[in-house]
């Protein structure tokens, strides 16, 4: 299988001097970007600060003060592991899901001895990127692209492994898309964990908190996961490992995480980490999934109903119940954003973390969106309303109609390819 050519430059965007900014302030609008981040919880906020106040001590040290820290980050790392009903060993705190998935795939490829890499086309530039820097190291890298609805097969991903597969790397959920990726029927594909097996890292970023996330099920060897989207700090992380799953960190330091991840851990942050997964598990079991899922099919049907020629980027795949992907024929994505911020109303073109970037997505070049169709990802959380949605309907509707009104061409700018 070829290895596709993957694109690092980075070309600044500036917004067009005729958008229309209001002054910045929660209340005042209605936030749908939740897959770039949510909101943290107020009893996450109040965890945080209790932890920053009290626990201020280093959890290695051996004293009173560094004892009761080291509970603080225990009791955390069992929040996290309850949700995911695996063992607290088994999870390593990270900075975030970027570091997480680096330690995922840089860490096992390393630890291994083959030097080929499989990679699904759909996946987030923390993993793209990483890919890369092993290229760069002498691996060889193979892309699976997905079908028109924006999954990856799982045959297809079986037929890319090779006798050297070190690696392969497919997301839970997609973050621009919202699709599904048959996870488990690729790791039953590539057969039980073995030395023989290549490492199947899962970046589940977007799954975590809004589906119920079983690692040992799945059947992965890592999964990376980030507190802030599921209400709960930046700078907040962690890496489920498979007992038993070789990785090699990325650096060396005090021997922190079990010798996976040297350096003093951002207690306050992984507190925050701890009281959200909590939330999240009882917001799960009291069924928020169906009740977001919802809420984002009666923004798809009102947005449709409003804005003809509006359609589903892709239709036919299970999706997770919080991201709304639609595309616009002839309505630049750009336009479109600026538009609907005028009214109050937060989304992404595609997604949203590399959010000073332009270039097509490569996600949607993936699936076969032209450069003539626009694309919007709206995100929703457990705190979003029906007015909300009802609200961003009518705006978009507004906005579609501006920006059809105003000068031909006045925007060709990107959608913007991101984690959120």
């Amino acid at each position: 299988m070829a290895r596709p050519p993957i694109s690092t430059s980075l070309i600044y965007l500036k917004e067009p001097a005729s958008a229309k900014r209001r002054d910045y302030s929660p209340a005042s609008v209605i936030y749908l970007d939740n897959a770039a981040s949510t909101r943290p919880a107020d009893e996450v906020v109040e965890a945080m600060a209790q932890a920053a106040r009290r626990d201020y001590a280093n959890p290695a040290s051996a004293h009173a003060a560094g004892a009761a820290a080291a509970r603080a980050l225990e009791q955390a790392r069992a929040e996290v592991a309850r949700a995911l009903e695996v063992e607290g060993d088994e999870i390593v705190f990270t900075s975030g899901g970027t570091e997480a998935d680096a330690l995922g795939v840089l860490g096992a490829a390393r630890a291994a001895r083959g030097r080929h890499l499989v990679v699904s086309a759909l996946e987030h530039p923390a993993v793209m990127r990483a890919a890369e820097a092993l290229c760069a190291e002498g691996y060889a890298l193979d892309l699976v692209a997905p079908g028109p609805d924006g999954v990856v097969r799982a045959g297809a991903v079986a037929a890319a492994v090779r006798p050297d597969t070190a690696l392969v790397a497919v997301m839970l959920v997609q973050n621009e898309l919202g699709t599904v990726q048959p996870v488990m029927d690729i790791a039953q594909a590539l057969g039980p964990p073995s030395k023989r097996r290549p490492h199947l890292h899962v970046d589940a970023v977007q799954a975590f908190g809004l589906l119920r996330l079983r690692p040992r099920a799945l059947g992965a060897d890592t999964i990376a996961l980030s507190a802030h989207k599921l209400h709960g700090p930046r700078g907040a992380g962690a890496l489920w490992i498979r007992p038993g799953a070789r990785l090699a960190p990325l650096w060396v330091g005090g021997g922190q995480e079990r010798g996976r991840r040297g350096g003093t851990e951002n207690l306050p942050a992984l507190v925050g980490f701890g009281r959200a997964a909590a939330l999240a598990r009882r917001a799960l079991d009291a069924g928020a999934d169906a009740a977001v899922a919802v809420l984002r099919d009666r923004l798809e049907a009102a947005a449709l109903a409003a804005v003809p020629g509006a359609r589903p980027t892709v239709t036919g795949a299970t999706r997770a119940p919080h991201i709304a992907s639609l595309a616009f024929r002839d309505l630049p994505a750009e336009p479109l954003l600026h538009a609907l911020e005028a009214r109050g109303v937060l989304a992404s073109a595609g997604s949203a973390c590399a959010s000073k970037t332009a270039g097509a997505s490569p996600t949607l070049k993936a699936i076969g969106v032209d450069d003539r169709t626009g694309v919007l990802r709206f995100s929703l959380s457990r705190e979003t309303t029906a007015a909300d949605v009802d609200g961003a309907a009518a705006a978009l509707a507004e906005a579609a109609r501006e920006v059809s009104a105003g000068p031909a061409g006045a925007s060709s700018l990107a959608k913007r390819p991101a984690r959120g």
